[in-house]
């Protein structure tokens, strides 16, 4: 009997050793389902962004860029030929540019990629648009034969243009208001988490 009841002791003692290991042991098993942390997993379309001012210019650069440079490629001869050239890999390299920060920004591919300053990105990208849609429409403009498909290129060409320089002045305006420097923001955010986690303790007086 003794040895039945020891066994039974030494049993329950075990037992109630593993649930006190495993209530203190820092891994618990979860039921939470676990999520797909895959770049296609959390693909969406940001209508909030294409509603902003900032899809809004993006979709009419790319529209815009699109046309000048159909306008260009109609042309079929020209001599010279330097200005038609310059004038078609600019609209070229500003539709394909703009197009794919159009997509990224649009699906939130930016949000998967956050070691990437994409507002700079953006600003640097609208920047150089302005100053080489301008520059090439106005070489384009000097050097023309006045065909329709010339002046239809340096009418957008200058609209485009238009459109890039409101872009950039409003993406060096959110540049200076700090909302493009990651820095400022984490330290906000960090200096928030610091003071919740103050208050708590505070709140919780056993603690002390």
């Amino acid at each position: 009997m003794r040895t039945t009841e020891e066994a039974e002791g030494f049993d329950g003692e075990a037992s109630n050793t593993s649930m006190i290991s495993g209530a203190s042991s820092p891994y618990q098993p979860t039921t939470e389902p676990v999520h797909s942390r895959g770049v296609l997993g959390g693909i969406r379309c940001d209508v909030e962004y294409l509603k902003s001012y900032f899809g809004i210019l993006k979709v009419v650069e790319v529209v815009l860029s699109l046309i000048a440079f159909i306008c260009i490629e109609t042309i079929m001869m020209c001599s010279p030929c330097g200005g038609v050239y310059f004038f078609e890999f600019v609209s070229c390299s500003a539709f394909v540019v703009t197009g794919v920060l159009l997509l990224i920004f649009s699906l939130n591919f930016h949000t998967k990629v956050p070691h990437v300053n994409w507002s700079l990105t953006d600003l640097v990208n609208t920047a150089a648009s302005t100053f080489f849609f301008f520059l090439s429409s106005l070489v384009l403009a000097c050097i023309n034969h006045n065909t329709g498909a010339e002046i239809a290129a340096v009418i957008f060409g200058f609209l485009v243009t238009g459109v890039y320089g409101l872009n950039t002045f409003l993406a060096v305006r959110r540049w200076r208001l700090g909302s493009g420097c990651p820095g400022v923001v984490q330290t906000s955010e960090y200096m928030r988490a610091r003071t919740a986690s103050r208050g708590e303790v505070e709140a919780r007086p056993e603690l002390a």
